[in-house]
């Protein structure tokens, strides 16, 4: 038999020791994330779908105001972003919110934390591809159909999945550039826009009763996925230096272009709340007929980068986990010569595919949105818990008055879950129990090996 069929049989559990040849040197991964890598990554992981369809649930909510919304969103996910950027910065492993609550906490709550990252990140992905097939289809109309929606969905991650295993440099440079990509238009729009505001469609934006608590809810989502990059710190050339000004730099890129960019929709298009495509609308009123086009190309490429992102980062949770022994050491495995974790990276795949075609975009934001919000919060509350166990540990960001941020972080959390209409608790439960269930297996396997 094989050497390397071997190999694989004992990571996935199926052959024992005494069957297994003595192993070569596993390979390491590559620490090739630089500063601006990271904080392109953080960018690209956050700005993928929504802000093609929020402006008009935006304005819904809160009319002309709605720019003003956006700003204290960004302030409510600011105490969450400055936790994350003292508590990553005193790491310089993988693994994200899971490795934050694994030594937070303990393996228990690290492991619900790491299992909960990863379906968030799962359902993410596919909630974006149906927005890609949607714009896509729009460009090209057999991408609509049941067997084109299928099929672009594949190929997307083909490709994203190839670039991805070929290697981390690979991988990165191609997110710095979509990264880039999906700025030019936003800006663009925001450049010609803000000459061109109009009073007068201004005051078609009124709402009789602004909900200032549910567009902010709203808003929150759509700052989500900055944790990400964070994952395959591993992967970082100095995740402790570089973090939080990755973290912070990028928020402030964000925010400034979500409020500017819903700034200039309310002031150009009349009614925006009525509009599917609200972006669309603005290029239109800007440059025509071929403002649509350019919509969305624009929506399609974003989303592109962010699924090339996501699944450059995602899979790194599989990999920390199966390195402590807590889920199948197949996961572990890096590829000898791209020396990326080709097995997590194809499974990570496989599982967006299936709940991608399966799933429509409501039902995977859904879920991802509220489970990210368990996995902010024990973040949160784990800064002051780190700082009293490690006193000596100088981070590579330190947050001033960390104890009382990390407080409203956590509370800012927990009023957005209490507040929360959610359809999906079954799933929310499912989720914990299987892997609670997962974790006493692993548990129960690593006592019986013993030391």
């Amino acid at each position: 038999m094989p050497a390397l069929f071997k190999g694989w049989l004992y990571d996935c559990g199926l052959m024992a020791d005494s069957e297994i040849p003595p192993p070569v040197a596993r390979p390491a991964l590559v620490r090739a994330i630089s500063r601006f890598d990271l904080t392109a990554a953080v960018v690209n992981g956050v700005i993928g779908s929504a802000i093609f369809g929020l402006p008009g649930g935006g304005a819904a909510l809160t009319g002309s105001w709605s720019p003003i919304a956006y700003l204290l969103a960004g302030l409510g996910v600011l105490t969450i972003v400055l936790s994350f950027a003292e508590v990553a910065s005193r790491f310089r492993d993988g693994g994200g919110p899971y490795l934050y609550a694994r030594e937070a906490f303990g393996p228990f709550v690290g492991f619900q934390a790491g299992w909960l990252t990863f379906w968030i990140r799962v359902t993410a992905v596919a909630a974006n591809l149906n927005v890609f097939v949607e714009y896509g289809s729009q460009l090209v109309p057999a991408m609509g159909t049941p067997w084109g929606r299928v099929g672009t969905m594949t190929g997307v991650l083909a490709l994203v999945t190839a670039v991805n295993l070929r290697g981390v440099r690979q991988a990165t440079w191609t997110v710095d550039l979509f990264t880039v990509a999906k700025l030019l238009p936003l800006v663009l729009l925001i450049v010609l826009g803000l000459g061109h505001l109009s009073p007068e469609v201004l005051a078609t934006q009124t709402v009789a009763s602004p909900d200032w608590t549910q567009a902010i809810l709203l808003l929150v989502f759509a700052y989500g996925g900055f944790e990400a990059p964070l994952i395959p710190a591993g992967e970082a050339k100095d995740p402790r230096r570089d973090t939080g000004f990755a973290l912070l730099t990028a928020l402030a890129i964000i925010a400034v272009v979500y409020t500017l960019v819903q700034w200039v929709v309310v002031g150009l298009v009349p009614q925006v709340a009525t509009v599917k495509a609200p972006l669309a609308a603005a290029f239109r009123v800007l440059i025509g007929p071929w403002g649509v086009t350019l919509a969305g190309l624009t929506a399609m490429v974003s989303i592109y980068g962010y699924t090339t992102g996501t699944v450059l980062q995602s899979p790194r949770v599989l990999l920390a986990m199966a390195e402590r022994g807590e889920l199948p050491r197949i996961w572990s495995r890096i590829h000898p010569t791209y020396r990326t974790p080709d097995a997590a990276i194809l499974t990570y795949s496989a599982l967006v595919l299936v709940l991608a075609v399966y799933g429509s975009f409501t039902w995977n934001a859904t879920l991802s949105a509220v489970v990210r919000l368990l996995t902010y919060g024990a973040t949160c509350v784990a800064l002051p818990v780190l700082r009293r166990r490690w006193p000596g540990d100088q981070p590579g960001f330190r947050l001033p008055a960390g104890g009382l941020i990390s407080l409203l972080g956590a509370s800012f959390c927990l009023w957005l879950l209490l507040t929360r209409t959610f359809s999906q608790a079954w799933v929310l439960a499912g989720l914990v129990l299987a892997g609670s269930g997962l974790f006493l297996v692993a548990d129960k396997r690593r006592r019986s090996a013993g030391p």
